[in-house]
């Protein structure tokens, strides 16, 4: 029931969210259409942010069950750690942020396929905005993951920030075709939803402010530090897989970056108000569970949401696989966004579609394997995902274009969801003494 309730919260706030997400995807479909700039656009922001992305996507996996830890052991214990953990994100997000502006013209001169010259050089000017958002992710991911061991998910809902921004400035500067409303509203997004989770994370822990330390007293480091190595493996591997699509769909040319970012965002919102809800709900929850010692309970609630999950994205696909051209039409169809845009979109979305099952259905069981520490197991998983995705989009992406790379994700995902089904099942658990008189 706490994962029913976390659920039902995330799900409200991602909603509001998504819908955010939604009206800023207008505004640009309205004033860009396919085009360069959206191009530019779409190729900078998962060439520039995946790194700090990944970072926070293993962070948050192995932090959020240190934290939950953390409640039971102290204040004075938890405010020790928090404030190292803040030091050190900030250090290695400045380094991040340097080496992204540094390397730069190598990663446009070696991945960006068939761009035209015009987006390239659009790029260019981007990218000062987007190194910065490095460090700012970072941040935001730090606190999201307080937040999230609290239980509290009002940053579901701060996450729609960016683009509401964006949306703000594009719809503020008319007639403005140039790339400048996107980046000013970017950058101001970023900016304030940093400060307000900063201020959330502390207030939730009833903190005025955690002044950040550059130290390493907390005892806590040694464990966080060997399961984010692990983690980070699999991570990369995995979070390189949006980059590594921009670099097989920049061989296609024609405005194909622009194409397959709208139908991947209209994924995306799927994914995020199905199986994000309930996995962003599910780990503090499981690793809550396996501190109290009932890892059986973990691993038969854990089996149980799968399977449920994949039925709903089931129901999900079938739906939304009909309504994929309306879905396109109402949401993007205005402006400089044409009919045949509207058409070459729709295709894509429906090939995209059929990772939903599969993504609905791992997520829990990843939270499962993460509340139980099994972190090396992960990362060897996430190779054996990233190289059936690299191989499937060397097969498929020259003869089907975009359709054949969103199946090369829908493939990476079953494999996924296999492995980790399969780990889960097999996990030498013993019912608790409680559990067993139950």
């Amino acid at each position: 029931m706490r994962i029913v309730s976390g659920a039902v919260r995330v799900a409200f706030f991602l909603i509001i969210g998504k819908l955010a997400g939604a009206i800023k995807e207008m505004a640009i479909a309205h004033r860009y259409g396919v085009s360069d700039v959206v191009d530019a656009y779409q190729f900078t922001q998962s060439m520039a942010n995946w790194l700090p992305t990944t970072i926070v996507g293993a962070f948050s996996v192995v932090l959020i069950p240190v934290l939950v830890k953390l409640r039971h052991l102290g204040r004075e214990e938890k405010n020790k750690f928090v404030a190292e953990l803040h030091a050190w994100i900030f250090f290695i997000g400045i380094l991040i942020m340097c080496f992204t502006w540094f390397v730069w013209p190598w990663v446009i001169e070696y991945t960006s396929g068939k761009l035209s010259e015009t987006a390239k050089s659009y790029t260019n000017e981007m990218i000062g905005v987007f190194a910065l958002t490095a460090l700012l992710i970072l941040l935001i991911g730090v606190n999201m993951a307080r937040l999230r061991a609290l239980e509290r998910h009002i940053n579901n809902l701060l996450d729609s920030l960016p683009a509401l921004f964006i949306f703000a400035w594009v719809m503020l500067s008319p007639n403005d075709v140039s790339i400048w409303p996107i980046l000013w509203g970017t950058l101001s997004g970023y900016l304030l939803q940093t400060i307000l989770l900063w201020y959330l994370a502390d207030k939730a822990e009833g903190e005025r402010f955690i002044f950040p330390k550059w130290q390493f007293q907390s005892e806590h480091w040694s464990m966080l530090v060997q399961a984010v190595g692990f983690m980070l493996i699999g991570q990369i591997a995995l979070s390189f897989v949006a980059p590594m699509d921009q670099i097989f769909v920049a061989q296609i040319g024609n405005n194909a970056n622009a194409t397959m970012g709208y139908a991947t965002r209209l994924v995306a919102v799927i994914i995020g108000i199905g199986a994000a809800s309930v996995g962003r709900a599910a780990l503090p929850v499981l690793a809550d569970v396996q501190y109290r010692g009932d890892a059986y309970q973990a691993k038969v609630m854990a089996l149980k949401w799968s399977l449920a999950m994949v039925g709903l994205g089931v129901f999900f696909l079938v739906i939304a696989w009909y309504l994929a051209p309306f879905i396109v039409k109402i949401v993007f169809e205005r402006g400089a966004f044409t009919a045949q845009d509207t058409s070459a979109v729709a295709e894509a979305l429906r090939y995209g579609l059929m990772q939903v099952p599969f993504y609905f259905g791992v997520l829990i069981l990843v939270q499962l394997l993460a509340s139980q520490n099994r972190y090396k197991l992960m990362a060897g998983i996430a190779l054996i995902n990233f190289a059936v995705k690299f191989l499937m989009n060397y097969l498929l992406a020259p003869h089907y274009g975009i359709q054949g790379i969103m199946l090369a994700t829908a493939a990476m995902y079953l494999c996924s969801f296999i492995c980790y089904f399969i780990v889960a099942w097999r996990l030498p658990l013993q019912p608790s003494a409680t559990h067993s008189s139950v």
